[in-house]
């Protein structure tokens, strides 16, 4: 039914968000710092949960995105730090992936290659400097990674950085304490109640959500956070799934929590994802503890077989971990159809999930959350159009993000179980994927690959993962010209001078965390 001009030309002066956790609450600070920074009319945001259901809690690994989302919700880095147990992260490295030996690993940094901007330092690093592994030719972090050292001096202002970074969180305690910024900082109205049902327009839009607690909650915009659970934009709207486990085959999470020997042990600074027969295990450092889970391919592995590979690997780091409670958690990699329906916005797991791989869940949330605020409409009337930009970029980032997740799996080498073997099935990757896969047989990954504003991964990713996984992009019968062989050699030999004089000034990941403890980063 169409709507009157009255009902188009009204207003959007109440957002209703359904369901906290991270994705509720990040979602809720990042559009009241926004209204509060840009505008002058009052819009109420306010957030509805249950006072009953938990925080699922599993992803604790964040893009170096999430300095800037923090710093425009006015949050100080010395408190985020403190108080949800965050420590710094600088890249992820993952061991066994490409062959399953015992020194088969490689890097993702978070920096960029050494003159990115200038020069493609690929084909160069293929010609002359094999020996050395490719994250290490061309950028610091991964030296720094292996050697535990934080990213920045303790003299380093609040979200600068030596090193690019991002963080590694305990998710129960990120949530709580946004919900204090949020409320006391930046007047979220926080309700504590159940939505039982929901009240709909005659033109199909939501009026108001139910509850049992507090009554009808009535807003012209609503953001469906309500998790896997999907209660406005799944179970009301009904709007379709998509399931993409033909392509990626990761469909159920153990996770544990494993306390440090002691309260002064090293901390990682990047995820250590090590591949298994039908998954892979994540291995995250936070300050009082790791968080470790194995992920896995059910039609390939049973939970007892899973949960004892993963049982193997904490034996290895910590005696005493057999009393452990392991938490299963069931996954459908996947995403709805369209994210924006009517006058509802789903956002973190009710919009999807793929797995827990390059930490792409929290990314999207701020991601989505950004593009919201930025491009809030103003009335009814503008809904259908930004909903349909808001639907088409969303799409977009989603593709790319499996894309390259299965570009992990289709490139090992692995032969030793039914799971990688399949992986590698040409009719398990999407078409962009082979596509590009055929490209980069002549082409080295280049800023062209990847050219639009909505972009995910950037082309250095591609760089860093198919070279890390010894991907044999052919030379070209073009060749390199001196000028650009001598380019490369001279940042070739600057990265080395730059990695030994960062390996000699920088502190120890938990170094940085303990001063920082104590005394705080120096404010911007």
């Amino acid at each position: 039914m169409s709507m009157s001009k009255s009902s188009t030309s009204k207003p959007v002066t109440s957002i209703v968000i359904v369901g906290g956790g991270t994705a509720g609450w990040i979602t809720a600070g990042t559009l009241a710092a926004h209204l509060n920074s840009n505008s002058q009319a009052t819009v109420t945001v306010t957030l509805v949960e249950s006072p009953t259901t938990p925080t699922i809690g599993v992803g604790e690994g964040t893009w170096p995105t999430m300095r800037n989302t923090l710093k425009k919700m006015g949050v100080r880095e010395t408190d985020f730090i403190r108080e949800c147990n965050a420590t710094f992260k600088q890249g992820a490295k993952f061991c066994g992936w490409t062959t399953g030996e015992q020194n088969d690993g490689y890097y993702h940094p978070l920096v960029l290659p050494q003159g990115y901007a200038d020069i493609n330092l690929a084909p160069h690093w293929l010609a002359s400097n094999k020996a050395t592994p490719f994250a290490q030719s061309v950028c610091v972090q991964a030296a720094l990674c292996e050697t535990g050292l934080a990213p920045k001096l303790i003299s380093t202002a609040e979200y600068a950085a030596i090193a690019n970074y991002a963080y590694h969180l305990d998710a129960g305690a990120f949530t709580r304490f946004l919900t204090k910024h949020c409320t006391q900082n930046l007047h979220v109205q926080h309700v504590l109640a159940d939505v039982t049902s929901v009240q709909a327009k005659e033109n199909g839009d939501i009026e108001s959500v139910n509850t049992l607690q507090a009554g009808n909650i009535y807003g012209d915009l609503f953001i469906d956070c309500t998790g896997f659970e999907a209660l406005l934009i799944g179970k009301h709207f009904k709007v379709p799934f998509i399931s993409c486990k033909h392509t990626l085959f990761i469909d159920t999470a153990l996770a544990v929590h494993l306390p440090y020997t002691d309260d002064q042990s090293n901390i990682a600074s990047h995820t250590i994802s090590t591949a298994q027969t039908s998954g892979w295990i994540w291995d995250i450092g936070l300050q009082n503890r790791r968080g470790i889970g194995h992920v896995y391919s059910s039609a390939h592995t049973t939970d007892a077989q899973a949960e004892k590979a993963l049982r193997q690997y904490i034996a290895k780091l910590s005696p005493n971990t057999q009393d452990l409670t392991v938490r299963k958690i069931p996954i459908e990699p996947g995403h709805r159809q369209t994210f924006w329906q009517n006058n509802c916005v789903a956002i973190g797991l009710s919009a999807g999930f793929l797995e827990p791989l390059e930490a792409s869940a929290l990314v999207l949330i701020e991601m989505s959350a950004t593009m919201l605020a930025e491009q809030l409409p103003t009335t009814r009337a503008s809904m259908a159009i930004i909903a349909k930009r808001f639907n088409q970029t969303n799409t977009y980032r989603w593709q790319r993000i499996i894309d390259f997740l299965k570009l992990h799996y289709t490139l090992s080498k692995r032969t030793d179980s039914d799971f990688w073997i399949d992986n590698r099935a040409p009719n398990t990757n999407p078409d962009s994927l082979k596509e590009l896969l055929e490209l980069w047989k002549y082409h080295y990954p280049w800023h062209s690959d990847f050219d639009r504003a909505a972009e995910v991964f950037p082309s250095a990713s591609y760089q860093y993962l198919l070279y890390g996984m010894q991907y044999p992009t052919q030379s070209s019968h073009l060749g390199m010209s001196d000028k650009n062989i001598a380019l490369a050699n001279k940042l070739f030999t600057q990265n080395k001078a730059l990695t030994q004089k960062l390996l000699s000034s920088l502190p120890s990941n938990r170094e940085l965390i303990n001063k920082i403890k104590t005394y705080g980063l120096a404010q911007i």
